[in-house]
C-alpha cells in the first residue's frame, strides 16, 4: 500500500483536499481550510475541491485554488450526486493541475477516486485518505449507510491509495487493529486552532455588543457549538440547567449550531419551562464564532464516554481552550489526552442531568477564578495545537510516502 522514500526537505508540492463538505454552510470545514492556508503560506500549491449549497462561496485566502460545485443539500441523494460528479471530475482535475497529491475523505466519494487511480499513478499523483472521525451515532438506515461506506473507504484506500491519516493516535490504534493496518505506515494530523483568530483581546468589545444583542449582559454563559445530535449529551445538559436554575437563575446555556435534534431540542426548552435560560443560535461564518467564545463564562464538551467520542479530538475543546476559557468537558480518554490535570478544565465525571449540573454549579461558584484558569489552555494550544505544528506533520507524512 505504502511507498515510503522518506525525505527531509520536502519540495514544494501541490497538493488538492477534495471535500465532502458544504462549505458554505458547514461549520467544521476549518481544517481543511486552516490546513491549506498554513502550506499556501509555505509556498505549496493548494487546490480546495467542495461542495456549495449556493452558487457564490470566496475563501479569505486567495493563495488557495478554490474549486466548488453548487449541490442543493438533500438528505442521503446528495453525497451519491457528488460522487457521481467526481467520477467526471477528478481525472480532469488530475489532468489539468496535476497535483502530487489528492486528500479524500472517507465517504463514497472515495469510490468515485477508483477509476482515476488506474492512471494517476503513471502521472504521479498520490491519493491520501484523511480519516477525521470513525463513524458515530450510527443507528438509523442513513447511519448505518454512512458506516458502511466508511469501511468500503478505508479497504479501497488500504489497497490503492498511498497513505492513510488519521485525527489522533488513540483513533489511529483502534483503526489500524480493526482493518489490520501497519501502523508504522499510518499518520496522525489532530486538530488545531488559529491563534491569530482565536485572540480573546481582538475580539472583547465585540462579545460586548454581541451580549446586548442577544440579552445575555450579565448573565452566566455556558456556551457549546457545533452539531445538535442525538448522543452529544444536549437533551442531559438541558434536564441539567432545568437543575441549576432552581438556585441561580442567570446561568443561561447558549446553544450555536444546528443538527438533527434542534426540533427536539426547542420541545424540550418549552415543556421545562426554560425560554429564560436556554437560547440557540443559528450557525454563523466560522470567523465570527471568537466572538461567541468571547461572551461565554465557560465552554462546553458534553461527549459520552461511548466507543466513538472516546478517541476524538474535540475541535470545539480547542477553541474554547485558544479563547482562555475554562472547559467543562466529560471525563473521557480525548479529553484526558488534550487536557491531562490542568485547571483550565472541569471534568465531568458523567454524562447525566446531575453530574452536568453539579459541575456548571462547581464554576458558577468559582467564577471569579475562571479568567485565571483558563489561561493556561491558551498555552496548550500554543504548545501543540496550533494550524502550524499541524501542518509541520502534513509536511513531513506527505513526503515519506
Amino acid at each position: 500500500m505504502f511507498n515510503r522514500g522518506i525525505s527531509l526537505a520536502c519540495k514544494k508540492l501541490k497538493i488538492s483536499f477534495v471535500s465532502a463538505l458544504t462549505l458554505d454552510t458547514d461549520m467544521h470545514k476549518t481544517r481543511e481550510i486552516e490546513i491549506l492556508k498554513v502550506l499556501a503560506q509555505r509556498g505549496h500549491n493548494t487546490t480546495l475541491v467542495g461542495v456549495t449549497s449556493r452558487d457564490h462561496f470566496e475563501l479569505s485566502d486567495s493563495r488557495i485554488h478554490l474549486v466548488t460545485l453548487p449541490i442543493r443539500y438533500v438528505p442521503v441523494i446528495s453525497p451519491f450526486i457528488w460522487a457521481f460528479i467526481l467520477v467526471f471530475f477528478l481525472p480532469l482535475h488530475v489532468l489539468l493541475r496535476r497535483p502530487d497529491y489528492i486528500v479524500m475523505d472517507p465517504e463514497i466519494s472515495v469510490l468515485s477516486s477508483v477509476p482515476t487511480l488506474l492512471f494517476s499513478k503513471l502521472v504521479g499523483v498520490k491519493f491520501v485518505l484523511d480519516i477525521r472521525s470513525t463513524p458515530v451515532e450510527v443507528i438509523g438506515l442513513r447511519a448505518r449507510l454512512l458506516a458502511f461506506l466508511f469501511n468500503v473507504s478505508v479497504f479501497i484506500s488500504r489497497r490503492l491509495f498511498s497513505g492513510i491519516v488519521i485525527v489522533t493516535s488513540l483513533m489511529k490504534t483502534e483503526v489500524c487493529q480493526k482493518f489490520r493496518l501497519d501502523p508504522r505506515k499510518v499518520g496522525v494530523w489532530t486538530n488545531g486552532v488559529s491563534l491569530e483568530l482565536f485572540l480573546p483581546s481582538f475580539v472583547h468589545e465585540q462579545s460586548v455588543e454581541l451580549g446586548k444583542r442577544l440579552g445575555l449582559t450579565g448573565k452566566f454563559i455556558v456556551f457549546y457549538h457545533g452539531a445538535f445530535s442525538p448522543t452529544r449529551g444536549l437533551t442531559e445538559t438541558l434536564e441539567a440547567v432545568r437543575i441549576v436554575k432552581q438556585r441561580y437563575s442567570d446561568v443561561v446555556l447558549l446553544l450555536l449550531g444546528d443538527g438533527p435534534t434542534l426540533i427536539q431540542l426547542k420541545g424540550l426548552i418549552e415543556q421545562g419551562g426554560l425560554g429564560d435560560n436556554v437560547v440557540i443560535h443559528a450557525p454563523i461564518a466560522f470567523e465570527e464564532v471568537p466572538k461567541f467564545i468571547a461572551l461565554c463564562d465557560v465552554g462546553l464538551v458534553p461527549l459520552p464516554n461511548n466507543s466513538y467520542w472516546r478517541f476524538q479530538n474535540a475541535l470545539n475543546l480547542l477553541e474554547y481552550m485558544a479563547m482562555e476559557k475554562v472547559v467543562l468537558a466529560t471525563d473521557i480518554e480525548a479529553n484526558r489526552v488534550v487536557v491531562g490535570t490542568d485547571v483550565c478544565c472541569v471534568y465531568i465525571p458523567l454524562v447525566s442531568p446531575s453530574e452536568i449540573a453539579k459541575s456548571i454549579e462547581y464554576v458558577y461558584v468559582h467564577r471569579d477564578k475562571l479568567c485565571v484558569w483558563g489561561k493556561s489552555g491558551r498555552r496548550i494550544i500554543q504548545s501543540s495545537y496550533t494550524w502550524e505544528k499541524v501542518g509541520d506533520a502534513v509536511e513531513q507524512y506527505l513526503c515519506s510516502i
